[in-house]
This record gives structure tokens, sequence and C-alpha cells, in this order.
């Protein structure tokens, strides 16, 4: 075996610990991954509680959708489902994190409760559609984010939303769409461009 300066050369892909620099690199995105689901987790949480009822509909005004675009936007689309889902848990099991500070899993199937389950697949939706053609090295363009967050964080949510509501509280499919999607639909529509250059910028850092 050849040495170099007296010492036994090793394969250059190991450490001293015997695992490979390039697994310690994984681990460490990884570990790196998992914080920003439970940060993203968090912030989806504090959003809620931005919350502004309307004397027309059941479903409130809320910042919610904002934080499930971010997470869609700065994570991989399982950990951004991931995050949303442990924010859904949290409320399930009794902590005060959905809209108004309400809790239960009872608000998952009520009304409302579309909405929540949209923050899930739309948080996974919206990362999918920014890494879709998108290089793993290369930072999305803004109007791809936008774009992402208005099919995850706006059509999405409202088609999970609206059929719940109208499921539960028992309206019709044309009512439903009046009083749960229509009069939100231009300020969630500006949510999305903003978290879309938010997370554009915020994506140079990762």
């Amino acid at each position: 075996m050849p040495r170099i300066y007296g010492a036994v050369a090793r394969p250059c892909w190991k450490d001293v610990g015997g695992m490979s620099s390039a697994a310690k690199r994984a681990g460490l995105r990884g570990t790196g991954v998992i914080i920003r689901a439970a940060i993203l987790a968090a912030t989806t949480a504090a959003l809620a509680y931005v919350a502004f009822p309307l004397p027309f509909s059941p479903v409130p005004v809320t910042g919610q959708s904002f934080g499930a675009m971010i997470a869609g936007l700065l994570l991989p689309p399982g950990a951004a489902m991931g995050s949303q889902l442990a924010y859904l848990l949290a409320g399930a099991v009794g902590l005060p994190v959905y809209a108004g500070g309400r809790a239960g899993i009872g608000v998952l199937f009520g009304p409302t409760g579309g909405y929540l389950w949209g923050l899930v697949v739309g948080s996974y939706v919206t990362s999918a559609v920014v890494e879709s053609g998108t290089r793993r090295a290369q930072v999305p363009t803004t109007s791809r984010c936008i774009a992402a967050s208005v099919i995850g964080g706006v059509v999405i949510l409202y088609a999970l939303g609206v059929v719940q509501l109208a499921l539960t509280a028992r309206l019709g499919w044309l009512q439903a769409l009046v009083v749960g999607a229509l009069p939100y639909l231009p300020g969630d529509v500006v949510k999305a461009s903003v978290a879309g250059i938010v997370g554009a910028r915020l994506m140079r850092y990762r």
C-alpha cells in the first residue's frame, strides 16, 4: 500500500470516522431540511393568528396560506408537505394554532377544514411546480415561483376548500364558490405574488 509522507494513504472519499464526506454532507443537508420544515410549520401557525372574519362567509381571511406557499418554495415536495402536516397535527391534538386560535380534530372535518388540507396538498404542488423543469443547481425564476404559488396556494387550496365547504355546510356548488373563493381571490393572488418574490430571493441563500 503506498505511503505519503510516512502516513498510510486512505481513499480520498473517506474521513477519519469511516463515513464518506459525501454522506456527511447529505446528512447535514437532511438535518437542514428538517429544521427549515419545523420553522415553516411554526410560521404557518403564527400566521394563522392573522385572521379577519367576514360576515357573509364562515371562511376567514388568514395568513396561513402564505406560510404554506413559502414552505413549498423553500423545501422539497415531501418536506413541504410534511411541514404542513406537522402544523395540522399540532392543531388536531389541541394546540390553538388554527385560524382564530381554534384547535381540535373537528376543525379539520368542518366547513373550513378543506382549506387546511389544502395547505398540505398545495405546499407539495407548489414545490413540485418549482422543481419541474428547474435544474438542481439553478435558482428558479421569480415568475416560476409566482406561478407555483398561484397553482399550489390558490388553485389547489380553493379546490379542496370549496368542495369540503359545500359538502359540510350543505351549500350548492355555485354558492360555495361565491362565499368560499371569489371574495378572497384578488387578495390571495397578491399574496401568492408576494410569496413568489420573497421565495425567489430566499432561494439564493439555501
